[in-house]
């Protein structure tokens, strides 16, 4: 699926220097539309998507939001990243979509991004900060296997380990401890 493809757009980028053509999808992902580049480092202007109308059985906030995530890649991400949000952001709300809005988890929660300053350098990443990041953006392809009103229990399949996403209290500058309330 995502793998298969980004392997064969690598190839294309070695093989020719820029993206003329991306092969098709399979039929799990929506069929997009390469718009030439719009910036000096090659990222992709656009993407346009037709899969948003099937989303229905999602909450309408989340439906509106996994929308507009597929109508394109957001500045300042990472193309696979964006490729894999869009995955695990169906995936996650196919499951527990209904559970996060009981739960009173918002659009922010799920799929927030740092802003972007007005005078964004080139190597800006809007994914470099934890404390600003969604749940989707950090699952990468990783299954959610709990969900609480604070929390996310993200399992790696290759190691069966678990990870707890905060909701709330998300450390900045770094690893202080587990969360802010374990700084004295």
């Amino acid at each position: 699926m995502t793998g298969l493809y980004l392997e064969k757009l690598r190839a294309l980028k070695s093989q020719k220097g820029a993206v003329e053509a991306l092969p098709k999808l399979t039929k799990r992902s929506p069929p997009v539309e390469v718009v030439p580049p719009t910036t000096a480092d090659g990222v992709f202007g656009s993407f346009d998507s037709t899969q948003s109308a099937g989303l229905s059985n999602f909450p309408a906030l989340y439906s509106r939001t996994i929308a507009a995530l597929e109508a394109g890649c957001p500045n300042f991400v990472p193309v696979d990243r964006w490729q894999f949000a869009v995955e695990d952001g169906r995936r996650f709300l196919a499951r527990w979509g209904d559970q996060a809005h009981a739960l009173g988890w918002t659009t922010t929660d799920l799929f927030g991004l740092l802003t972007v300053p007005e005078h964004a350098k080139p190597s800006f990443n809007r994914l470099s900060r934890y404390d600003e990041t969604g749940l989707i953006w950090l699952l990468d392809g990783r299954r959610v296997v709990a969900l609480t009103e604070g929390t996310a229990a993200i399992q790696n399949p290759a190691t069966a380990s678990v990870m707890t996403y905060r909701r709330h209290n998300k450390p900045a500058l770094g690893p202080l401890g587990d969360s802010l309330d374990d700084v004295t």
